[in-house]
């Protein structure tokens, strides 16, 4: 079992730097953060842009893997958010993994001055989004036109370091935004669905994991090609509650055939309110151990 953490940017880089520093030195497989222009009640600030925030982060670490969760089409086109993954890969040495999703309908899907798309449309953007962004990162030169997006002879000179492309990890739970993960991720992350308990939550999970599988039976894919993410703290317990419980809901992770689970870096109040000596107890005593699951 991979183990990541989640570092929201809501602090300034001289505060947030020491936590992607000790999650490197701690030993967590990826460290993430969230790509929102804003996110739910924390849109007030302060809050940073995720991909400064990961090249920042990619200086002062030296082999924990950088991720988004999740990039957005709310406000970012295939064209120019290439140019940002080629450069953030290369100052990484080749540790970017590039989280993308539908898009939301908070802050992100209006801010722009646009109105909130239905879910039938946000996959239709997101498919798109997918398709495109994946020719620009494997192709120089790329001309392609959409509903959504298009692009005239777009350049990924000189290409990813990690060949043929930075690996994508695509938020699905939907049937179609599934085939999409079949079709070009290589990984797939999950938040569950919402539920009432716990475990009605991890009921869910297990529902969607056993659709994932169908899915990638249907396309002729092998399972063990598809690294499975999984966001313990979607469920409606936090994660960090404890280092027994942290540890209780790896171990469920792993015995429904998910690869990789993240958890956040414990905040002080509001979203994932927690005490940081958990996270500290956790990387420090069990992070081995759990790694091993």
């Amino acid at each position: 079992m991979r183990i990541g953490i989640v570092i929201l940017p809501d602090q300034r880089w001289s505060e947030s730097q020491r936590r992607w520093r000790q999650a490197d030195e701690w030993g967590f497989d990826h460290a993430w953060t969230y790509d929102h222009l804003g996110w739910r009640d924390l849109v007030d600030g302060p809050w940073f842009d995720s991909m400064t925030t990961l090249t920042a982060a990619a200086t002062v670490t030296s082999r924990i893997r950088l991720g988004t969760l999740v990039a957005s089409p709310n406000f970012r086109h295939p064209a120019a958010f290439a140019r940002q993954v080629t450069a953030l890969d290369d100052v990484s040495s080749g540790r970017l993994l590039l989280g993308i999703g539908a898009g939301g309908i908070g802050f992100d899907a209006t801010v722009l001055g646009g109105e909130t798309l239905p879910p039938r449309q946000r996959v239709d953007r997101f498919a798109e989004f997918i398709e495109l962004l994946d020719l620009i990162l494997r192709e120089d030169g790329t001309t392609w036109r959409g509903e959504w997006f298009a692009a005239v002879d777009a350049r990924n000179n000189p290409g990813c370091v990690q060949q043929p492309r930075v690996p994508f990890v695509l938020a699905a739970n939907g049937p179609r935004s599934m085939r999409l993960v079949a079709g070009f991720g290589q990984g797939w992350v999950t938040t569950g669905t919402s539920g009432d308990d716990l475990e009605s939550w991890w009921s869910s999970v297990a529902e969607l994991s056993a659709r994932m599988d169908e899915t990638l039976e249907k396309a002729g894919r092998d399972p063990a090609t598809l690294d499975r993410h999984l966001s313990l703290d979607a469920a409606p317990v936090f994660s960090l509650s404890s280092a027994d419980f942290f540890a209780e809901q790896v171990g469920r992770a792993a015995r429904l055939g998910f690869t990789d689970v993240a958890t956040h870096w414990p905040r002080a109040s509001s979203w994932y309110a927690g005490d940081e000596q958990v996270l500290v107890d956790v990387a420090t005593r069990l992070l081995p151990e759990l790694r091993r699951a």
